[in-house]
């Protein structure tokens, strides 16, 4: 995707926009346009554009707020998108005005949904003739109602509508330019989501809770709201801040091997070894947590997490080593070395007693019981729950601070603003902001969760490897390894060297795993178990494939799927068919879709040179080589190969 000083938007953002617009208003016709109650079944009271209302739960006689207002909204939502159609076809310079009036029209639909909603809510709390039994179950009836896909279709169609019509401004289609990257996992997601669409209707039949027979056109209204149900409950975890805990926690390990296999991708290398150095390290770190010196305080703790580093490094290095001595394939080696780290697992604390040369011999590192797990660590070297840690209220109240935010904004705006040594600058003045605010909290409801330290980590691991791999020039050689081992070494760069090198970090970052689960007592204990999930290591492959190997995709792909993880729990609950299985399915095709590229043309996601985009923009048939060899300066190869000889060198 590329830009030229035509006026009007680019035409591969125009089609986007097209495609979506239509999407959205045959969705609006065809689909539900909200949801004013539902059941615990996933039974709901469905509201059509039309301003029809089919009632499927069991619930009759509930009154039903007001939606004069939300059809009128609407009404006019779908105009706007209309005209946006039409503007989007002619590739006007406006239509990104119209895109945004779609957005903030279905946006104002949705509000007063709520709001009618929330009254309701209110009015059964306040009658005195209700059973407490009652109220509770009227109130989640109305709680659970909202926007359905009528409305979401066009929210989204509008804001995308309006991007792509603002591509017109130079500046604004360079932004998008430099996130041309997201397309492929965009579309991928995308792609997903509809194919899993397509398994919800198939095999989850209609929820009708009236006992009334249905028509074609309502069976087809309900199939459609189970759709929306289920992808609204599996992301919903981002609106509640319990859920909310529990998808990080699921996310931690997440970003430690999914930072594990994107650093050996950038290298070259394909670590599938994560389970096995996630062992190693959850295995370290119990050893120095168990029989550590308490005496050492929370250095005991620093300790620990070294040595799950240490281990996870180790385990990482050995195929690294066969690699760059033997030439045998790393993917070979970090497969088998999993199973020789399950096994040590197994042996350590899978029993009271191991045989050796016929003779019985008690194993020292299985607590006792029958339960194969190791002593508790030492309170020294455990990490604490992040509400622990964060909570500065008094009295029995619990009161999140504000310090680590406060710290994270500070940096980020003051390394933006400084000119120099802005990483220092703004490092000082996230600490000083952060201490100045950390007593300053924000009062929360919310119960016991098991989101530790170990994701604070996870994002300082992520730090260290953008850090590293674009700012250092041992990154500069390891990335020069990955994209081409021959022209590395003949710059002077030890191709050896540095798949070693690269291994090792890769390992390091998934032996940092084990602390969320030993360390952090993700399981319910301080301890480490047999049991553990060690199968988050092959995760960290869709992770890492969904993040493009880049640091921040992986926290963003991490956390999606620690939320669907979460949200697939309430879905298992409601619906007879449909289970916590097509999370898995999501993540395979997701998975899929990524190596088949998106199914997306290269045109864009490798554009041409800017003047031959602006030729084919304006039919055009100027000569390519000589527009190219104009506008494109010539670069000089031998002072080219002589300059990454010398960084190379350094």
């Amino acid at each position: 995707m590329t830009h030229d000083s035509h006026p009007r938007p680019s035409g591969d953002a125009a089609r986007i926009a097209l495609i979506a617009c239509a999407v959205a208003a045959l969705g609006m016709l065809l689909f539900p346009l909200a949801t004013l109650g539902r059941g615990f079944s996933a039974d709901a009271v469905l509201m059509h554009v039309t301003g029809s209302v089919m009632n499927l739960t069991s619930n009759q006689q509930a009154p039903l707020p007001p939606t004069g207002t939300v059809l009128a909204l609407a009404w006019a939502a779908l105009a706007a998108l209309l005209v946006t159609l039409a503007g989007a076809w002619g590739r006007q310079r406006w239509f990104w005005v119209t895109g945004l009036l779609t957005f903030g029209l279905a946006t104002a639909a949705v509000v007063v949904l709520g709001g009618a909603l929330d009254d309701q809510t209110r009015r059964v709390l306040a009658d005195t003739t209700l059973r407490p039994g009652a109220k509770r179950q009227l109130g989640n009836f109305y709680a659970s109602g909202g926007m359905n896909l009528g409305l979401f279709l066009p929210a989204l169609a509008g804001l995308i509508a309006a991007g792509a019509g603002l591509s017109a401004t130079p500046r604004v289609w360079q932004a998008f330019n430099r996130m041309r990257s997201l397309l492929v996992p965009a579309a991928a997601i995308g792609l997903a989501v509809l194919v899993g669409a397509v398994v919800v209707l198939i095999v989850q039949p209609s929820v009708n809770q009236s006992g009334a027979p249905m028509s074609l056109w309502g069976a087809w209204l309900a199939k459609s709201d189970l759709v929306y149900f289920v992808y609204s409950t599996l992301f919903a975890p981002v609106t509640a801040l319990n859920p909310l805990l529990d998808s990080l926690k699921l996310a931690t390990p997440l970003i430690f091997t999914g930072l594990s296999v994107a650093f050996a991708f950038r290298t070259g290398l394909f670590n599938i070894g994560a389970p096995g150095q996630l062992t190693m390290g959850a295995i370290a770190a119990m050893l120095v947590g168990v029989y550590g010196p308490p005496s050492l305080g929370y250095g005991l703790l620093a300790l620990s997490v070294l040595a799950a580093a240490a281990g996870g490094a180790l385990w990482g290095a050995i195929p690294g080593l066969l690699k760059a001595r033997f030439g045998s394939s790393e993917v070979i080696n970090t497969i088998m070395l999993n199973y020789i780290a399950s096994s040590v697992l197994v042996f350590l604390i899978g029993s009271d007693s191991f045989p050796f040369l016929g003779r019985e011999y008690p194993q020292p590192l299985k607590a006792e019981g029958s339960n194969p797990q190791s002593e508790l660590l030492n309170g020294e070297a455990q990490l604490r729950p992040l509400l622990e840690v964060l909570n500065v209220g008094q009295n029995g109240q619990v009161a999140l601070s504000i310090g680590l935010l406060v710290a994270l904004a500070a940096f980020v705006i003051v390394r933006l603003l400084a000119r120099k040594n802005r990483t220092l600058i703004a490092l000082a003045a996230a600490a000083v902001l952060g201490a100045l605010t950390w007593r300053i909290g924000i009062p929360v409801s919310v119960t016991g969760s098991q989101l530790n330290g170990a994701f604070l980590i996870a994002l300082l691991c992520a730090a260290g490897f953008g850090m590293l791999m674009w700012r250092t020039a041992a990154g500069y050689a390891l990335r020069a390894v990955g994209l081409s081992p021959k022209a590395a070494e003949y710059g002077g760069i030890s191709v050896a060297k540095n798949t070693i090198l690269a291994m090792t970090i890769a390992g390091m970052f998934a032996g940092l795993a084990g602390t969320h689960y030993v360390n952090g007592g993700a399981l319910d204990e301080y301890r480490l178990k047999q049991n553990m999930p060690v199968n988050v290591g092959f995760d960290g492959i869709a992770v890492a494939l969904m993040g493009q190997s880049t640091p921040a995709g992986v926290v963003a792909s991490s956390v999606l799927f620690g939320t669907i993880d979460t949200g697939a729990v309430s879905v298992t609950t409601k619906l007879s068919k449909v289970n916590s299985d097509i999370v898995t399915v999501l993540k395979a095709l997701i998975v899929l879709f990524i190596a088949a590229g998106g199914f997306l043309s290269r045109r864009l996601t490798s554009p041409p040179p800017p003047a031959l985009a602006a030729a084919a923009d304006r039919h055009e048939t100027p000569a390519a080589a000589d527009v190219t060899k104009t506008l494109t300066p010539q670069p000089n190869v031998a002072q080219a190969s002589e300059d990454i000889t010398r960084e190379g060198n350094k």
